[in-house]
């Protein structure tokens, strides 16, 4: 198997909305696009998959070390080996790639967020940061494009936030901002307990208010020049978009389920969305 077949199957196999939208990539952007994502997929799984922190730590660490062999022209692993020849050509910046892997550390550091402004800096390593690396893979000719990626990752990381209340709460984290439970009545022990009530639910709403005004403030921000070439983002944000909706439809009922899209949906978002441009 090639580096390429590596992160392609990586891709295809965590069945993710992301994944959609690199369909209508020419194949050099996917392939690179395609091996930033298997790289975060990785780094990822080093946390969700491991019950032990030292593990995850050591993890972590081998990886920032095959990042800087990648920079150095002497990658090992699949991934690292196919994201080689897109860093140059895309303008892509090593430290960014660490970047992201120390917002993964974080989840091995804490697992309560006092407020938005601190859970800000967790999405901006784990999201911001790949929304700017994807925006250069698709295509940049104003600056302010990297801003409308940093932001429109923002609001692809609260949309996961909000649909993986429950699923985080097994894990014995919650990311939604502490003063912000404390303002609407929630407890921890509410979310841990996964205790969906009218408070819960006007909390949810809260957070579904500002995602959806993080997506309008970002898709104000791209540059009429980059729209073409940033279509790829805007195909995410469609699906995202309409996820957001569907949790909402559903009363927020994210505690003890997994609200998603089907397949043939979010094709059907990735195609019309990429039809009109």
């Amino acid at each position: 198997m090639s580096p390429d077949e590596y992160c392609q199957q990586k891709a295809a196999e965590s069945g993710s909305s992301f994944y959609y939208s690199f369909l209508f990539l020419p194949a050099e952007r996917r392939r690179a696009i395609t091996a930033l994502y298997a790289f975060c997929r990785e780094v990822d799984d080093v946390v969700d998959e491991s019950s032990d922190d030292m593990v995850a730590r050591s993890k972590l660490g081998w990886w920032r070390q095959e990042i800087q062999a990648m920079l150095a022209d002497a990658p090992t692993h699949p991934v690292s080996k196919a994201l080689l020849p897109h860093m140059s050509t895309y303008q892509l910046d090593g430290a960014h790639l660490m970047a992201i892997i120390d917002g993964m550390e974080m989840d091995l550091n804490q697992t309560r967020y006092l407020d938005f402004q601190a859970l800000q800096k967790y999405c901006w390593h784990v999201a911001g940061v790949v929304g700017i690396l994807s925006a250069s893979i698709f295509g940049i000719t104003n600056p302010q494009t990297r801003t409308f990626a940093e932001k429109l990752g923002l609001a692809f990381q609260m949309t996961n936030i909000i649909r993986d209340v429950g699923e985080d709460a097994r894990k014995g984290r919650i990311y939604l901002p502490v003063n912000e439970l404390q303002q609407f009545k929630v407890t921890a022990a509410d979310i841990l307990n996964a205790k969906h009530s009218p408070e819960f639910v006007a909390l949810m709403q809260f957070q579904y208010d500002r995602a959806q005004a993080l997506y309008d403030e970002a898709l104000n921000m791209l540059p009429p020049e980059d729209r073409r070439a940033q279509r790829t983002g805007l195909i995410m944000a469609a699906i995202y978009r309409t996820l957001l909706k569907e949790i909402q439809h559903d009363d927020f009922h994210v505690l003890n389920q997994r609200i998603s899209l089907t397949p043939i949906r979010k094709l059907w978002l990735a195609w019309t969305t990429y039809i009109r441009g």
